[in-house]
């Protein structure tokens, strides 16, 4: 798939945000473990938060495909700052905007697209990651009848690893509940919206993570957390299914970050190769540097072709899924591989967090884990496949 002129010049503009202002800036904060909000607030306001959100709610009007090319520049650069692009937009945004009521979308998607506030996607549980069915978390309606003023709905459990939950601008998150349970007992899930700062819903401190530093990652609690029975996303009994759906789309922006992630590491360390001595010449010249950088390069191209695909058939409304699936799986792998190869080259000082390689390798293995681990891609695949 080749890149439209308006999308072009967007990864354009945004390398050049990336290069000079990200990249400077990136690594104090990454060893600080301190959320880059001045970079969230120049992202907000080049429109890259409402790339995909409609003109009529303070967005640029564009598509995903937008999305995805903003987020493997930003990739290329640092990982921190895409991710937290990538989950404002695809899981605190686009919940919203798929299923959420006139009412919500008029209340919510202004600032958000804005980036102004930010917001989250309470999906997965300790005891349910891969398994996002297992939900524990329940949502019971309370206070009489339909026509009852103050009837709202009143949420317990604990949610984990949630991204932009706990920043100083974040406004709502999105959390998926059991609402019911059928004479079969089957669970029913639904996805009910929790502004911030509402009684019983309590952010627990920043967990100390191997990668992302520079990101935003809490533990929720909801003790007879209580919001208006309004807030519910979509319709009742469907927020597995919007989940999935909404799982799909992210895993196209996630293997679009991973497959900057694996560029970045080609591009410091062809850098490197160039720069640096060793028996009286280059490490670029021999043959074994040339040889494992050749492979990083073909891993990246692969991965670009893949969400390309995958992208492609998204914007086309075609179905998509096993796309997204090899997407993610292909990218991830080569975000991970990359990282590691790039270290080797590096050497000592790829061991040092100065340098942006080190980061990647600690950032990638997340890749492979977080919007579906690369077992649950080759179910996927295989499923399609007719097994």
């Amino acid at each position: 798939m080749l890149l439209s002129d308006e999308h072009e010049a967007l990864r354009a503009t945004v390398e050049e945000f990336a290069q000079k202002e990200v990249a400077p800036v990136i690594g104090d904060l990454y060893i600080k473990e301190r959320f880059p909000y001045d970079l969230v607030k120049t992202m907000g306001e080049m429109g890259l938060f409402g790339l995909p959100v409609p003109e009529e709610f303070g967005g640029m009007g564009g598509d995903y495909v937008a999305l995805c090319v903003a987020l493997e520049e930003l990739g290329r650069v640092d990982q921190s700052v895409a991710i937290t692009l990538e989950a404002g937009v695809s899981l605190g945004i686009m919940p919203i905007l798929r299923f959420g009521s006139d009412e919500q979308q008029q209340r919510w998607l202004p600032d958000l697209a804005a980036g102004r506030t930010l917001g989250a996607f309470g999906l997965t549980e300790a005891g349910g990651g891969s398994d996002a069915g297992a939900t524990r978390t329940t949502a019971k309606l309370d206070g009489g009848s339909t026509e009852h003023a103050d009837r709202g709905w009143v949420i317990n459990g604990t949610k984990a690893f949630i991204t932009n939950s706990g920043t100083d601008i974040t406004s709502l998150v999105t959390v998926t509940a059991v609402t019911d349970r059928g004479e079969d007992g089957k669970k029913e899930i639904s996805a009910i919206l929790v502004p911030s700062g509402t009684p019983g819903f309590t952010v627990a401190p920043s967990y100390s993570k191997v990668g992302w530093n520079a990101s935003d990652t809490h533990e929720l609690a909801f003790d007879d957390c209580r919001v208006p029975e309004e807030n519910l996303v979509g319709q009742r009994g469907r927020g597995y299914a919007q989940f999935l759906s909404i799982l799909d789309e992210g895993r196209v922006a996630i293997a679009a970050l991973s497959t900057g992630a694996a560029q970045g590491c080609v591009d410091e360390s062809l850098r490197y190769a160039r720069e640096r001595e060793a028996f009286g010449a280059t490490i670029g010249t021999y043959q074994g540097i040339q040889f494992k950088i050749a492979e990083m390069e073909a891993r990246t191209v692969c991965a670009r072709l893949a969400w390309h695909d995958a992208a492609a058939k998204m914007a086309a409304g075609r179905p998509f899924k096993k796309e997204a699936a090899v997407a993610k799986l292909v990218s991830s792998n080569a975000a991970m591989d990359n990282a590691r190869d790039a270290t080797q080259i590096f050497g000592g000082y790829g061991f040092m967090n100065e340098y942006p390689v080190a980061r990647h390798y600690r950032d990638s293995k997340i890749l492979e884990i977080g919007e579906g681990t690369s077992e649950v891609q080759k179910i996927l695949i295989a499923r399609h496949l007719g097994l």
